[in-house]
């Protein structure tokens, strides 16, 4: 792909506006201005082509405006936009529900609440849990990203920007170390390690700060998000479930990055053999479309009208959109994201192997990261050599995304056939091989 130089003269112009009338908490990694897409590509509006290693931040999982999608969006359009399935019932969201408590993998029977995003999937959750066990408290995990409302905000702990000059926050929460093996907390390797991170929770933190009989709920990406795609260890997923089941504490899956295929199954909770007893869903489900859902266990909902709601929540347009996208998943998408998924990953490691600052290289499907240090005896983090990366990918065409510290993350859409992600790898490859020349 060529380039002009770019931002060009139309991408400055949309930014000086931008700058003048949009609020300064958005984070922009560079100046891309998008005027179109099509599949995996994306044009700005200088003309510029891009291959898009980003999907909208895992969004666009059938790729940017599928036809099967953008046909279900203008039908369900023609027949009305809105009538809050709050207060009114509509054939689509209905349909939908059944679907994703088809899908749901959970053995007991399961009821769906429709938010807007993943942030208001996480409020019903932690809502719900604490309704649900009459408990105040709840663990989520250091590193963890889970959104940027108050409630979400609380169990957030990726990055203290995020929470500066916001508290006080929603009280009884606790934030406790994940299985990020990379860099073990504990100082410990595994397996060796009987899995101290887990023991911790019962053996220290049980027994001197939280009573366990007070915890509502433990919160966890399957696969860590913005705190750097971390995958946990075999055996951990397993041990905080049996750890949950001893003190009746309730297991809240946090699958608004990880669900709807991105990591080659349907829900991420499924590579490890483990039910949770809620799960938060957004980002993947519609294609673009705005739409959360929370799925539960149906004898956790004991809720009465009234206690919770949304106006816009099961929208019928992102419904729609949804159970296009589902159709897509389940015909073939999901097992194409494993496939490409184990195919650059494979590549990924080979290149781990030539290059200095890939410290380490992690992931499951289409959701893989690599973590960037200054060398990978030390593992010092090297954030000026991820962020230079990232910049240096976007001036050859293709759009890439950083998480945690010094992590830049591989989340294409989950159409991508092999070719093209070689073509990807090779751009990265070709950034990160300057970079390390002049940086390290």
């Amino acid at each position: 792909m060529t380039h002009r130089r770019v931002p060009g003269p139309k991408a400055k112009e949309w930014i000086r506006r931008d700058e003048a009338n949009i609020s300064p908490s958005y984070t922009r990694a560079y100046p891309f201005v998008m005027a179109k897409g099509e599949g995996v590509y994306v044009w700005d509006v200088d003309g510029n082509k891009f291959l898009d290693f980003t999907s909208g931040i895992a969004v666009t999982s059938t790729g940017h405006s599928h036809p099967e999608v953008v046909r279900a969006i203008k039908e369900q359009a023609e027949k009305f936009l809105h009538m809050s399935g709050t207060d009114f019932y509509y054939p689509v969201q209905i349909e939908l529900a059944e679907t994703l408590n088809r899908l749901a993998p959970m053995e007991e029977p399961t009821l769906v609440f429709f938010a807007n995003s993943g942030a208001e999937s996480i409020e019903a959750a932690l809502k719900l849990a604490r309704y649900a066990t009459k408990r105040p408290h709840i663990l989520a995990f250091r590193n963890a990203f889970h959104g940027r409302t108050m409630g979400a905000l609380s169990l957030t702990a990726s990055k203290v920007v995020q929470r500066r000059g916001f508290a006080p926050l929603v009280p009884e929460v606790t934030h406790v170390e994940y299985g990020y093996c990379y860099r073990c907390p504990f100082n410990r390797r595994y397996p060796d390690c009987d899995l101290a991170c887990i023991r911790y929770i019962e053996e220290e933190l049980f027994h001197s700060e939280v009573p366990p009989d007070q915890v509502a709920a433990i919160f966890v990406e399957p696969i860590q998000g913005e705190g750097g795609y971390v995958v946990p260890p075999p055996g951990w997923m397993r041990a905080l479930r049996e750890l949950c089941d001893k003190y009746g504490i309730l297991l809240v899956a946090d699958e608004v990055q990880t669900g709807m295929g991105r990591t080659g199954k349907m829900f991420a909770m499924e590579h490890f053999g483990v039910e949770p007893d809620i799960i938060a869903l957004a980002k993947g489900i519609a294609s673009g479309m705005p739409l959360g859902a929370m799925i539960a266990r149906k004898s956790l909902m004991t809720w009465p009208p009234g206690a919770h709601a949304s106006t816009f929540g099961g929208n019928p347009v992102s419904a729609a959109a949804a159970l296009a996208t589902i159709r897509l998943l389940e015909n073939g998408l999901v097992e194409n994201a494993a496939r490409v998924g184990k195919h650059m990953k494979a590549r990924l490691l080979d290149m781990q192997e030539h290059h200095p600052s890939m410290g380490d290289v992690r992931g499951l499907g289409l959701m893989l990261g690599v973590e960037l240090v200054r060398d990978k005896e030390s593992k010092v983090r090297a954030p000026e050599v991820r962020d230079a990366v990232v910049q240096r990918a976007f001036e050859k065409g293709l759009l890439l995304l950083g998480a945690g510290r010094n992590v830049i993350r591989f989340i294409p859409a989950l159409v991508i056939d092999e070719k093209t992600a070689d073509q990807g790898l090779d751009i990265f490859e070709e950034a990160l091989s300057e970079v390390e020349k002049e940086l390290l």
